[in-house]
């Protein structure tokens, strides 16, 4: 071959050269532009599977920077982003990305994370988290080392300025901090505070009168009570009914707000207490609630009319102790 067919030679094979470069390159974006969009949640900016979904789903989502690249074919990759996994949160992705996609996230996780064990951190300055470091006190609660609801005595004072650093700076998107107590699965919370002239005696508005709180303050049927148990439901609705709810149980709209919850006043555990028990903590109060002390409010005798109400109401009634 002569010099000009060598030269020409030469810049083809550039040119491919170049231009298989600039695939793999545009590939790699796309690849990445996904991942950040559809995989990041559960498997994490850096590909580790340190987020808020590996805290609770089980499976944990695969951690792809503790997975070898001979371990995991890329076959078998493409698959479980196509068809998804069974018994896994990991679902099928045919309905949202192209077949090509699907290829080039696939690429991007074996080589950016697999292969090439990339450090990509999301606080970061070009993420506009500059000095990151001066949350330091704060880190322990968001990566699970410290429990939120460890007590105040318990930590010390970096401790208790890191916790108090999380409530106020961090909380927000860590919102899943570890804790020694997760509290109950599922419960009804409310999402909105009481409007202003809010009264629950009156007609309820029209947040709380089309919510599962409402039929919780329907004022039940009194019309056959002693007059000692009316003079009770009469005390009871006017004292103790915005947090208990018209029917006792605690389930209205403000009690769901108390912290604890306003106690279901037709529980055995409560209404199988003697009543002097049951006066003795009206009277009181009952310390670490919202449960205050009546006796400057109450007489003793009233006091007995709400318990003997209660009593009667519950056992009288489809209410069943539980």
């Amino acid at each position: 071959m002569n010099r000009v067919g060598l030269a020409w030679a030469h810049i083809f094979i550039t040119t491919c050269f170049v231009a298989q470069v600039c695939h793999a390159d545009a590939a790699h974006d796309a690849g990445k532009k996904v991942y950040d969009y559809y995989c990041y949640q559960c498997h994490g900016y850096s590909g580790d599977a340190n987020t808020l979904a590996s805290t609770y789903l089980n499976p944990a989502p695969r951690n792809f920077t503790s997975t070898p690249v001979a371990a995991l074919k890329r076959e078998k990759m493409l698959h479980a982003v196509t068809h998804g996994r069974d018994k896994t949160a990991m679902v099928s992705f045919t309905s949202v990305l192209s077949e090509q996609e699907i290829e080039n996230v696939v690429d991007y996780i074996r080589q950016a994370f697999m292969h090439n064990k990339s450090d990509y951190r999301y606080h970061t300055e070009a993420n506009g988290w500059s000095n990151h470091q001066r949350y330091e006190t704060a880190f322990p609660f968001a990566n699970g080392s410290l429990a939120l609801d460890t007590p105040w005595e318990n930590l010390d004072e970096s401790q208790q300025a890191g916790k108090k650093l999380f409530m106020q700076a961090c909380i927000s998107c860590h919102d899943r901090a570890t804790v020694m107590d997760e509290g109950p699965a599922w419960e009804l919370r409310p999402l909105s505070y009481p409007r202003k002239h809010y009264s629950h005696r009156v007609q309820l508005d029209t947040v709380s009168g089309a919510s599962p709180y409402a039929l919780h303050d329907n004022q039940p049927d009194n019309s056959k009570l002693s007059v000692i148990e009316k003079h009770g439901a009469e005390l009871f609705a006017q004292n103790c009914a915005f947090c208990h709810g018209a029917d006792a149980t605690g389930k209205n709209w403000i009690g769901h707000f108390l912290e604890p919850h306003a106690r279901d006043l037709t529980q055995a555990g409560v209404l199988l207490k003697t009543d002097d028990q049951l006066l003795a903590i009206i009277r009181h109060g009952l310390d670490g609630t919202s449960m205050p002390a009546w006796k400057q409010v109450l007489s003793d005798d009233e006091i007995r009319a709400i318990i003997t109400y209660l009593k009667r109401e519950v056992n009288n009634t489809d209410t069943q102790l539980k």
